[in-house]
């Protein structure tokens, strides 16, 4: 049978007058493409994906830079993206092995969208459980939107069909920790933890973390009414997901998102009612929250506006106040000292990969000696501000040594006025082990041990409290 477009019309010539159009012929103009069900999330989870992998955006910006040009997204088509993308942030390794086992040359660096358009479709078939199908057919449409990516819709096609027949197989044969985690950081780990706590440590940070809450009043009880954990620090720890704005509790602001871990620092104050409290570097303010819930007057500090005003926001729903003062910490000379200083230094954040694992692919080996120099300077200026007698506690959410211990060590032979204020075990509800023999707190991702794997875990911190002296 021909395909000549004169043999289709010949056979057609009794055809309702509009009903076909000829090959070639333009589309209607008052008709845009009709896109098949889920193409929206998915097109916004390569979006997402190729400004953090190619563009070097961490994965909050560019996931709410790619979802406003998305235009209006149902939640659940939120929900599913920001799925797949962390999925493939935390098992790229994975993915990218199994998808080259499949792959004869390699792909050409001109391809548009296609590595992408891959990894988060094996990540649907692998690791989320989309029928092959709708993974594999929304993938090829998606290759067929994008101009560089067109021509390998065919090889799209042919690549997942054979991950969803077989890629499970190659998987079970990989390394996650070998693969996913790079190998510069399992180094400096081994270096500062011993080979087998460095690859727990790995291990943990490639599990999504649960969620977390700290609450204004009466933890036990908002977590029965959660359907929760009450953790011995008085975190909630949440045993079901779902959007956070639809929690009982949220709109009222009963409670804040953080991670137990990243609750330590604040209660290493001790009581602070009414006492003047500065919050340094302090967006987007969960630390000012706890401050100002029990009573201190709290000056919150950050040098970012747009940081600031999610603190503000933060505040708001949470009927708290506090004093928010745009600065950079190390320039900032107020005309009074505090009770208390908080610092939580900009670090590398390397004990968040759970809940950032845009971190595995952003951070460079290098990266350390700017930033280490910056929480030098951060840390001398959070002492000027600290009152003869009160508390100074300096806090990252960093494994690496250098952002930590290295850093107080320096301080304490430098400034004869401060001496370190060892944390006691039970204080705060802080397990023994999260000591160091100098009495720091350290936590590591794979602290806090629970029957299920899925609710283990915390933020690898690190906090040293330091008293200075009342002649100083």
């Amino acid at each position: 049978m021909s395909d000549n477009p004169k043999t289709k019309r010949g056979r057609g010539s009794g055809q309702r007058l509009g009903a076909s159009r000829s090959p070639g012929a333009p589309s209607r103009p008052d008709r845009a493409p009709r896109r098949p069900s889920g193409f929206t999330a998915r097109e916004l989870a390569v979006a997402t994906l190729s400004a953090v992998l190619d563009g070097g955006r961490s994965l909050d910006e560019a996931f709410d830079a790619a979802a406003s040009r998305s235009g209006t997204l149902e939640p659940r088509d939120r929900a599913l993206a920001r799925l797949i993308v962390l999925t493939v942030l935390r098992r790229k390794g994975e993915l990218q092995a199994v998808i080259n086992s499949f792959i004869e040359k390699p792909l050409p660096a001109s391809a548009g969208g296609l590595w992408p358009i891959l990894l988060s479709a094996a990540a649907q078939l692998l690791m989320l459980d989309t029928p092959p199908h709708a993974a594999i057919s929304l993938a090829v449409d998606q290759c067929r939107a994008d101009r560089k990516a067109r021509h390998f819709d065919r090889l799209t096609n042919a690549v997942l069909r054979r991950v969803a027949a077989t890629g499970k197989d190659s998987l079970a044969t990989l390394d996650p920790v070998e693969v996913n985690v790079p190998s510069w950081l399992r180094g400096r780990w081994v270096a500062a933890y011993g080979a087998e706590l460095a690859r727990e440590i790995a291990a943990a940070s490639l599990r999504e973390a649960p969620l977390d809450l700290s609450v204004k009043d009466d933890p036990a009880a908002w977590a029965e009414r959660l359907g929760g954990l009450l953790l011995p620090t008085g975190t909630v720890r949440l045993t079901r997901a779902g959007r956070v704005e639809d929690l009982e509790g949220y709109a009222d602001g009963a409670w804040w998102v953080q991670d137990a871990a990243a609750a330590l620092p604040a209660r290493l104050l001790g009581n602070v009612a009414d006492l003047r409290v500065a919050d340094l570097c302090a967006a987007p303010g969960g630390k000012t929250a706890e401050l100002a819930s029990v009573g201190a007057q709290v000056t919150a500090v950050d040098q970012s506006p747009a940081r600031l005003s999610r603190l503000s926001e933060n505040l708001a729903r949470l009927s708290l106040s506090a004093e928010i003062v745009e600065a950079d910490v190390t320039a900032w000379e107020p005309d009074r000292t505090f009770d208390a200083v908080l610092l939580d230094a900009p670090c590398s954040a390397t004990g968040t990969i759970r809940r950032h694992p845009d971190i595995l692919h952003l951070k460079r080996k290098d990266d350390t000696t700017e930033r280490v120099a910056l929480q030098h300077r951060l840390l001398d200026a959070a002492a000027r501000l600290v009152r003869p007698g009160g508390l100074l506690v300096f806090c990252t959410c960093s494994l690496e040594p250098e952002e930590g211990p290295a850093h107080i060590a320096r301080f304490l032979a430098e400034m004869p006025g401060f001496v370190r204020e060892p944390v006691a075990a039970d204080e705060a509800g802080i397990d023994g082990a999260w000591l160091t023999p100098d009495g720091d707190l350290r936590t590591l991702p794979c602290h806090l041990p629970l029957s299920d794997p899925a609710l283990s875990g915390l933020d690898g911190f690190y906090a040293a409290r330091l008293r200075k002296s009342a002649d100083s």
